[in-house]
């Protein structure tokens, strides 16, 4: 019966399209020899998931989010790469003796048969879209990718350190461009990509040299290198980052650009000398596009009432505190980006840039050039800017800008490191600020965690005990509104909790 029904004949049944519309697009398909369902989303007539749900009320399917849904990622690789990439399939999980398999045709038979042959299993399809089962494959092959680099790495790369290791230097960097060499660091980044890893940690060990993943503030180890392969990878790392590949005592920064799926990354490059060689952290930056907003970000009904009020503030200082990698500078581009029309000048200062926003003026730090926070700082000043945003206040000399900034006519936005909102007041009068001053200019402070959040497929119902109950109250977001005033001993603040 599946085999008889046509995708067509099934979204007129549904309502999703109309006759004339059919028409055309199968005019374009028999032109162009392109799946119709590829013509209907091309001309705007439908999208991908209109049809995937579509096909799975019609068929009687599964329809499945892969975003949200656990695969296990041996499941996954149960067919090879090359396969789930022609049929646009991907395996998910086993239930009931069964394979099920995401697809986003499941009225390919040919797809359906080849997969039951391939694992020797029943399959039952289920329907996803294209856009997420290719991510799957990219997320959940890549590992594999890796491993295979990591083998032609073995057997082609014989190179030991030795006493004459300066001596045979032009040979290394020979046999790092060497295809083995290149492949696995490029597997390395792009699976960094495809799991939509914030940072790739590089650890050298005495028998082994571990790759982690930071996702969702969370490491977690993906695959070990021989240690005598190491070199070749860290070789060919500190080449594309610019780095001195011959100086292995001391740390070394350095930046990676690349290009992948359409979209711009920036890498930013840490080297640090271990015991057992140099460690190799690399910060992952989408510089393409940046679509979050204080929804998606979670914040609350009351705390976005609060928030609006701070941004509508003609001028004084608004800092964001929290540990590192906690979102500040997230969600200090979440503000900005509503805020940022056409009669406000806004001016960035970061290091480094990590999105690039429309219509606001980005200014990146270089230190080696003597652009420096405070320097970058004072020439915005002469922008006649309206808005002036602080990557990080680090330093006492960017702190008294700042504030001086903020009670001038302008309102400023940074982050301060700090664990606490009520931390930020006395880390400016650490850095020489004056409390009356800190008074003057601060409209609020904002102190921000990370929070994780629980899968939906495979979630358990738990009973929190005291201990635990009494920690979660401290977690969250704390928002402080400063409507105060300080003295120089900074012990009779009177800030208003709102």
């Amino acid at each position: 019966m599946r085999e008889r029904k046509r995708l067509g004949d099934m979204l007129l049944e549904a309502g999703k399209i109309e006759l004339a519309q059919l028409n055309r697009a199968l005019e374009t398909h028999r032109k162009t020899k392109r799946r119709l369902g590829e013509v209907l989303v091309a001309e705007g007539l439908i999208t991908e998931a209109e049809i995937a749900d579509t096909l799975a009320v019609q068929l009687s399917l599964e329809r499945v989010d892969l975003e949200k849904t656990y695969v296990e990622q041996e499941v996954a690789r149960s067919i090879p790469k090359e396969v789930a990439l022609k049929y646009t399939a991907i395996p998910i999980y086993m239930r009931d003796d069964k394979l099920v398999v995401a697809m986003s045709d499941p009225l390919n038979m040919f797809a359906i048969d080849d997969i039951c042959f391939i694992t020797q299993k029943k399959i039952e399809p289920a329907v996803a879209t294209r856009e997420q089962i290719e991510s799957a494959i990219e997320i959940y092959y890549s590992k594999q990718a890796t491993d295979q680099a990591i083998e032609e790495l073995k057997r082609e790369f014989t190179y030991t350190v030795s006493a004459e290791q300066q001596k045979q230097e032009a040979e290394l960097i020979d046999d790092v461009q060497a295809a083995p060499a290149v492949r696995l660091t490029n597997s390395i980044i792009n699976q960094a990509i495809a799991t939509n890893a914030s940072d790739i940690h590089i650890e050298p060990f005495e028998n082994y040299v571990a790759v982690r993943y930071r996702v969702d503030g969370v490491l977690f180890e993906s695959n070990r290198i021989p240690q005598n392969l190491y070199s070749a990878v860290s070789t060919r790392i500190k080449i594309m980052a610019g780095m001195n590949i011959a100086e292995k005592r001391l740390p070394q920064d350095g930046r990676i650009e690349l290009e992948a799926k359409g979209r711009a990354y920036d890498f930013r490059v840490s080297s640090l000398p271990t015991v057992f060689g140099e460690k190799i952290v690399i910060r992952v930056l989408d510089r393409t596009s940046f679509d979050f907003t204080r929804d998606k970000l979670g914040f609350t009904d009351s705390e976005n009432e609060i928030i609006d009020k701070i941004i509508r503030m003609p001028y004084g200082i608004v800092l964001l505190t929290g540990p590192t990698g906690s979102g500040k500078t997230t969600t200090l581009y979440a503000m900005l980006s509503e805020v940022n029309t056409p009669d406000k000048n806004i001016v960035t200062i970061e290091d480094p840039v990590e999105y690039m926003l429309e219509g606001i003026n980005q200014v990146q730090v270089n230190t080696k050039a003597g652009l420096t926070f405070a320097a970058g700082l004072r020439s915005i000043l002469r922008q006649d800017p309206d808005i002036i945003m602080i990557g990080e206040i680090r330093d006492e000399e960017t702190a008294q800008i700042a504030v001086r900034a903020a009670i001038t006519g302008h309102l400023v936005l940074s982050t301060l490191h700090t664990n606490d909102a009520p931390g930020a007041i006395t880390r400016l009068v650490d850095m020489g600020v004056e409390p009356y001053l800190a008074a003057d200019a601060m409209v609020a402070v904002i102190a921000q965690r990370l929070v994780r959040k629980l899968c939906t497929s495979c979630r358990t119902t738990y009973t929190a005990d005291e201990k635990e109950r009494g920690c979660g109250q401290n977690l969250g977001l704390i928002i402080l509104l400063i409507q105060g005033f300080f003295d120089t001993q900074l012990d009779s603040w009177h800030p208003t909790i709102t």
